[in-house]
């Protein structure tokens, strides 16, 4: 006869067991999936690139500020202490007279006391009391007055150059800073970057060749010739399509988006200043309607990016690390306003 007997019941402790097993799996399943978030598109990939290059820009155009103020610097505080050097010679020779002056009055018949004191280890102290010039000869109050002006030339000299060294150090702190970020920025897009398949950055590059072209082909700039020093300007920066975006550089190989320009200009005997900050008033502002090739093109609130007006509403500009220097319609960016060159 076939046994009917009841299937023997898990005990409390193997349901316990049971129940802690299931929900560490649930645990684990969900730590896994807080861990790997979905991995982002290659749109928001190419969204936050862009986000990062502009912070990198930024740091980059205030780095070169800071450049340009410590070479500025460098030259003002050697040119300062060139004339401490000199001023302290012609000093010395003040000194000197005087001191020939004394040496005579004393062979002929003893040095004035109050000569002596103005010539002894420490006469600086004395030579603002004007009751010690009452007893000098007039040649010889003469030579003291040139002391003391040469004293006080000197003094103001040093002084200068002290609060320019004190600026020099500052300066140099904030382009330190400034590179730092931009480095960790450009480091941070170059990560984001990498989680694409070669596929989708092939993909990407794809979608931005048609915007833009660094080569220069199949791209319409429109009927209207470019002339004079602008003109020019723009000759040179076409033969750097395809050139380098390197923060920092101003050429001959490789540029940023202000360097892109100085040069450029620079080829057309133009000096025009190393920063968007600054480039925004070497010349006159002009409408967007008014723009002729070559003219200078600013984007974003605060102006950090800049390229050459090429035409047909196209800028020639260092744009980013990834395009380097390439045509880009100017409707791309946030277009502020255009600077022609005097």
């Amino acid at each position: 006869m076939a046994s009917h007997r009841r299937p023997k019941q898990p005990t409390r402790a193997r349901v316990t067991v049971l129940t802690s097993v299931a929900a560490a799996a649930v645990a684990l399943t969900a730590q896994s999936a807080s861990a790997a978030p979905a991995k982002p598109s290659k749109d928001e990939v190419k969204t936050q690139v862009d986000a990062l290059y502009e912070e990198a820009e930024q740091a980059t155009e205030k780095f070169n500020g800071a450049k340009e103020r410590q070479a500025k610097l460098e030259q003002e505080i050697g040119q300062i202490q060139d004339q401490v050097a000199r001023g302290q010679g012609e000093l010395n020779d003040l000194r000197s007279a005087l001191g020939s002056m004394a040496s005579a009055q004393y062979r002929s018949g003893g040095i004035d006391p109050s000569l002596a004191l103005l010539l002894s280890e420490d006469p600086d102290g004395y030579l603002d009391k004007a009751s010690t010039l009452e007893h000098l000869s007039g040649k010889q109050v003469e030579a003291v007055q040139k002391i003391q002006a040469k004293q006080r030339t000197l003094a103001q000299q040093r002084q200068e150059a002290a609060g320019k060294l004190a600026d020099l150090d500052a300066t140099r702190k904030e382009l330190a800073e400034k590179k730092k970020v931009s480095s960790e920025k450009l480091a941070a897009a170059q990560a984001i970057l990498n989680t694409l398949t070669a596929q989708e950055r092939a993909a990407l590059k794809d979608e931005e060749t048609r915007a833009s072209r660094a080569d220069g082909q199949r791209v319409d700039l429109g009927d209207v010739k470019a002339s004079g020093r602008a003109g020019a300007a723009l000759a040179a920066a076409k033969t750097k399509l395809g050139s380098a975006y390197i923060s920092g550089h101003e050429g001959p190989n490789s540029f940023d988006c202000s360097g892109l320009t100085q040069w450029a200009y620079k080829q057309a005997n133009v000096s025009i200043t190393r920063t968007t900050y600054t480039q925004a008033n070497d010349g006159t502002r002009i409408s967007r309607s008014q723009l002729q090739p070559g003219d200078l093109v600013f984007f974003y609130g605060d102006l950090h990016h800049v390229g050459l007006y090429a035409g047909n509403n196209m800028t020639l500009h260092a744009s980013n690390p990834r395009g380097g220097v390439k045509y880009e319609s100017m409707d791309n960016m946030p277009f502020q306003f255009g600077v022609r060159i005097g």
